[in-house]
């Protein structure tokens, strides 16, 4: 499986990896974000598939932690209120 994902963004060109990586930056599905064209000369195709991966690892990291502190939250509350 992990050879067919990358065999799919291999394909991929640098301005569909920008678009994704800027999807992976956004906070909120209207929020527009501006990442220098300059980018797609400066890193080669390799690199940009390598900061996707970093951001949609870093996004589950959080999205973990978030869901984490918020159990615990919970968890809390339900003590309180007894």
């Amino acid at each position: 499986m992990e050879e067919k994902q990358e065999t799919q963004e291999a394909e991929l060109t640098k301005e569909e990896l920008v678009e994704q990586i800027k999807d992976l930056i956004s906070t909120d599905k209207n929020e527009s974000i501006d990442i220098n064209p300059n980018f797609l000369e400066y890193f080669d195709l390799d690199e940009l598939i390598s900061i996707k991966e970093t951001l949609l690892i870093k996004k589950s990291k959080i999205r973990e932690t978030t869901f984490d502190y918020l159990d615990e939250l919970y968890e809390k509350t339900k003590e309180d209120s007894i």
